[in-house]
């Protein structure tokens, strides 16, 4: 069986991933192994959590809007059904920063 000679094809790869890990504390900056961990951690959870930030700020928009159309005296399912029976397509971020930026805007959406 030949030899294989891996020297600078797994420097490269454990320096990347050590790259990677600059910052952390203790030895997960250091050690390959646990920098190993953590980078597969950092990078599952970073990976899942730019889906939660989709989650989170439909919610968000979905609080600021009912919070608004309460105000008018209804709610937040009377509105959006409103909305989609008059045929205006608007999204919830759209509609919730007319609640922040221009509230005369909106008021004309509750009427």
């Amino acid at each position: 069986m030949t030899r294989v000679k891996r020297g600078n094809v797994a420097r490269k790869r454990r320096n990347k991933i050590l790259e990677l890990n600059r910052g952390y504390r203790g030895s997960h900056s250091t050690l390959f192994r646990t920098a190993q961990q953590r980078t597969l951690k950092a990078l599952t959870t970073a990976y899942t959590d730019r889906r939660k930030k989709k989650r989170t700020y439909r919610r968000l928009w979905i609080r600021r809007i009912n919070a608004a159309v309460r105000t008018k005296g209804t709610t937040y399912s009377k509105f959006i059904h409103t909305m989609k029976k008059d045929q205006i397509m608007l999204n919830r971020k759209v509609l919730s920063q007319l609640v922040i930026l221009d509230p005369p805007s909106f008021s004309t959406l509750t009427k």
